[in-house]
């Protein structure tokens, strides 16, 4: 049998080398969604890979009656209308440890960009001032980096901020406290990581349980030496809140690459916050992770199609 992979986004040609070479697999790459071909495309489409710019919802997946499996070239399934494919029997996937390094080093990135003030250094610069006593920063070594979520990206960034020198501080409450032990860092409340943590930064996804974790109270409680980053999925802060401690001089600073509403809004307080660090959703953009993720998708859909492997399925116990 013959198995058609409709590419709506931009994946890695390269991740997908294996499955396009693969003589049971046709790979359809179509990202204009008007186009004549991509109706016809996904009607026969056995799978979709899709990134973050297509919408799979209810109205594309009824229009693909052959699909069993819809696959997201990353993390997050946001774009993904995964009640719908459940029901209609459609396996989703997605790309979970593909983005996990970029992600890590991307928040260390920006946790160093804030506390040296390497963005307003560098328009400083630019603007030919040579004003060094306005950029003097502070360093990682002896400071406590709280993380929200000790998950794959979250580990990754305990490695990395402990080469720092710094102590690492997790509220996770998923976690037990002998894998805490395990991987080197101590669990605690959030409340008291809020109050002890020089630097916060956020590795949770966006669920109704995590949607405005981060509000106005929850700000207050930082320190006001403190640092926000966020480089896991906009509305886990309050963005209106953050604009007004920031502006306040309530924290000393943050960083975000995710956003409530992406793009970023003309009218969002964000832009005119003070000591503000903020990146276009880049987290995932390397060439490294894009190869990675797009060879992780393409293995599940292979095995999902030729052997009925959907023990990694993100909705596996709505298709059992």
């Amino acid at each position: 049998m013959t198995f058609f992979v409709l590419v709506t986004d931009e994946v890695d040609e390269r991740g997908l080398s294996d499955l396009s070479r693969d003589p049971d697999f046709v790979v359809d790459r179509i990202d204009d969604s008007s186009a004549p071909e991509f109706a016809q495309a996904l009607a026969r489409a056995h799978a979709v890979i899709v990134r973050s710019a297509t919408t799979v919802d209810a109205g594309m997946l009824e229009a693909a009656p052959e699909l069993k499996v819809v696959a997201r070239a990353g993390v997050g399934v946001d774009n993904i209308d995964v009640d719908v494919a459940s029901r209609r029997g459609i396996a989703v996937f997605n790309a979970p440890s593909g983005n996990t390094v970029a992600a890590a080093e991307l928040a260390m990135a920006l946790i160093l960009a804030m506390m040296r003030h390497v963005a307003e250094a560098d328009r400083s610069v630019r603007d030919r001032e040579w004003e060094r006593s306005r950029f003097q920063g502070v360093e990682l070594e002896g400071r406590t980096l709280g993380l929200i979520g000790a998950g794959r990206v979250g580990g990754e960034v305990v490695t990395r901020a402990k080469s720092f020198g710094m102590e690492v501080i997790v509220y996770d409450p998923y976690l037990t406290d002998s894998r805490a032990r395990e991987l080197g860092f101590r669990l605690t409340d959030l409340d008291v990581l809020l109050e002890s943590a020089d630097v916060v930064s956020i590795h949770v996804p966006l669920t109704s349980e995590t949607e405005a974790l981060l509000g106005a109270e929850e700000l207050a409680s930082m320190k006001s030496s403190a640092y926000l980053v966020n480089v896991a999925r906009g509305g886990v802060v309050d963005e209106s809140a953050l604009a007004d401690a920031l502006s306040d001089g309530k924290l000393a600073g943050a960083a975000l690459d995710v956003y409530e509403t992406e793009p970023l809004p003309a009218d969002s307080p964000l832009r005119q916050a003070p000591n503000l660090v903020m990146t276009p959703h880049i987290g995932a953009a390397t060439e490294d992770a894009q190869v990675r993720v797009a060879a992780e998708v393409a293995e599940r859909i292979r095995d999902a199609l030729t052997a009925g492997d959907l023990s990694a399925a993100l909705n596996r116990a709505e298709l059992d």
